[in-house]
């Protein structure tokens, strides 16, 4: 059997002295697994990059196998995430929450969700605000996700200024505030469509603070795993740069 995709690099594994096996996030097709044989050559070993876009052809005689992939690079933006450290940070931390998704699973939202957040790591401002954004989109994907639209206690849908910790419904501040010791601050862009408004650096933390929660309840714990390293170095190194 065979099919076609876009794809994005995430990782890769030595596979004997020539070849190596490719991870990939695509498109139509979830996270995805195969062999690329003279991966470890010096033509193919710069495309071979985890945050490199490619069109994929995999290939195996069974669904099941591990299938060969041919790929052809698409956009070739490693080379340049690489040298900035809260961009490797962040296709390492990508590929980490991406790794969360069952294999041959598809997602195509989430998949360019992804892509989006790439074609931004080195930018700063608009980086960390789209990866806390990918970080509630993991969640929703994988059935957690959390309900900010209204108020849990009034069903206001303004002024939301809280989530509860256990049920993971966003509170008005009004409704909120005397147990506010209690909830999970709501920076209001997770609540926006679109960046339009810089988050501050404070709102940033509170977000990754948010998410990070229901991460390590839902999504980690359960697994017997905790927050990847890629994680605390991508969010050390956005208060680096706030500071």
């Amino acid at each position: 059997m065979e099919w076609r995709d876009a794809g994005i690099i995430l990782g890769l594994r030595r596979l004997g002295e020539t070849s190596v096996i490719a991870e990939l996030m695509t498109r139509e097709h979830g996270r995805a697994m195969g062999l690329v044989r003279g991966g470890r050559s010096r033509r193919l070993q710069p495309m071979l990059q985890p945050g490199n876009e490619v069109e994929a052809v995999w290939r195996a005689r069974l669904e099941e196998q591990l299938g060969h992939f041919v790929l052809e690079g698409t956009d070739l933006r490693a080379a340049a995430l690489l040298a900035n450290t809260q961009a490797l940070h962040g296709v390492n931390l990508l590929g980490a929450l991406l790794r969360l998704l069952p294999e041959r699973d598809p997602h195509p939202a989430l998949y360019e969700t992804s892509v989006l957040v790439l074609r931004h790591l080195d930018d700063s401002d608009m980086g960390p605000a789209l990866m806390a954004r990918l970080e509630l989109a993991i969640l929703a994907e994988l059935g957690f996700g959390l309900d900010l639209a209204c108020c849990a206690a009034t069903g206001s849908r303004y002024d939301l200024a809280w989530v509860s910790p256990k049920s993971g419904r966003a509170i008005s501040r009004a409704a909120g505030e005397p147990w506010s010791h209690r909830l999970l601050a709501l920076p209001d862009f997770l609540r926006r469509s679109a960046c339009d408004i810089q988050p501050s650096a404070v709102e940033i933390e509170t977000a990754f603070r948010l998410t990070g929660h229901f991460l390590e309840r839902d999504v980690l714990s359960p697994r017997g795993l905790s927050a990847p390293d890629a994680r605390r170095a991508y969010i050390a190194t956005i208060a680096r740069t706030a500071c």
